[in-house]
């Protein structure tokens, strides 16, 4: 019934300084901010894919995974603009199980949250240094931000956290594109008044200061399914509920930059994980027929890596996801070339 206190950690500044940011890190990262934002303000027309492994759980296979996309990448960047999932903190329904390589840098050891801190922000500048991406995660802790704010392009906030406040004030004083994912039981209201909370500034205790946001113009709102109170999965991204959030940002005129991503998996595929490409390409038809829909959506987010599917964590297959099953490389690549023949 108490918390044993192992070991003060480093502040963000000091793990910083320890793993600096270099200059060309710099450059990478302030272009591909700006061409992100402007997909979100509709002065680009590329859709945003937001891909990758559901967790990312070794340093090896990441990367090698984040090599093979680059290449693709660079193929459609005409018409999708790819930015990777390194998602390195898991939310777990019960608590339990594999949270991230945060908590375990070794999935296979006992956690560490020193080593993980090292190790999260480490992973980012590889991936930066080696592939030129700057890459997506989710916030998880509103408090661990800093540790990665030089490094990210792109914040989710899961359907857990989505009605959190603290979640909501930190996101106001984010400068990247924030995703609100709807909560687990679907109501988008819950998710608008984030993003409200999200876009406006406020005042309130982070870290152990005082501190002042300024709003957040990027926040949107992740559609990812929901669950009914029976337990079943259903999903939210056909075309009428696409129109739905669009008459609701309408209700919402304070609201800049109104944008959705959908996430292909969770709840919408009822986490059956092949079901991704088809989903994703029932979007893309929708932004064709209706216009409104094409100027709304803005992005997909799909869970994809070398392997098809998902083990236990000493499954030791290499590549395959140790939480969420993954379409694996080969799926990947050519929903990545069908979405940009689509397009």
């Amino acid at each position: 019934m108490s918390l044993e206190f192992e070991r003060k950690l480093t502040i963000p500044a000091e793990t910083k300084k320890m793993y600096p940011r270099t200059s060309e890190m710099a450059e990478i990262f302030n272009r591909r901010d700006a061409e992100i934002k402007d997909i979100f303000s509709g002065k680009s027309d590329k859709l945003l894919l937001i891909i990758g492994p559901c967790s990312a759980d070794h340093q090896d296979s990441v990367l090698d995974y984040m090599n093979r996309l680059r290449k693709v990448a660079e193929e459609v960047k005409d018409e999708i603009f790819i930015v990777p999932r390194v998602y390195t903190n898991k939310p777990r329904t019960t608590g339990m199980g594999y949270k991230g390589m945060l908590h375990q840098p070794d999935p296979n050891a006992k956690p560490d949250m020193f080593k993980g801190l090292i190790a999260i922000r480490e992973l980012h500048m590889r991936v930066i240094a080696e592939t030129g991406f700057t890459c997506a995660d989710e916030m998880l802790y509103s408090e661990n931000y800093r540790y990665l704010d030089d490094v990210l392009a792109y914040v989710a906030i899961g359907a857990r956290s989505v009605e959190n406040q603290q979640h909501r004030l930190t996101s106001s004083g984010i400068d990247v594109p924030v995703g609100m994912k709807n909560p687990t039981s679907g109501d988008f209201s819950v998710m608008m008044n984030a993003i409200t909370a999200a876009q406006n500034s406020h005042t309130f205790i982070y870290r152990g200061w005082e501190v002042h946001s300024s709003g957040n113009p990027y926040a949107h709102s992740i559609l990812r399914g929901y669950v009914d109170k029976r337990g079943q999965s259903h999903p939210n991204y056909h075309y009428e509920d696409l129109l739905l959030v669009n008459e609701m940002y309408q209700k919402h005129p304070d609201l800049v930059n109104p944008a959705i991503v959908v996430d292909c998996n969770h709840s919408n595929s009822n986490k059956q994980y092949a079901e991704q490409p088809r989903i994703a390409k029932e979007i893309i038809h929708n932004r064709r027929v209706n216009n409104d829909i094409k100027k709304l959506v803005k992005g997909l987010m799909v869970e994809s890596y070398i392997e098809d599917g998902s083990q236990p964590v000493d499954g030791g297959v290499y590549g395959k996801s140790i939480t969420d099953a993954c379409i694996g490389w080969d799926k990947t690549q050519r929903l990545i070339y069908d979405l940009a023949e689509e397009l």
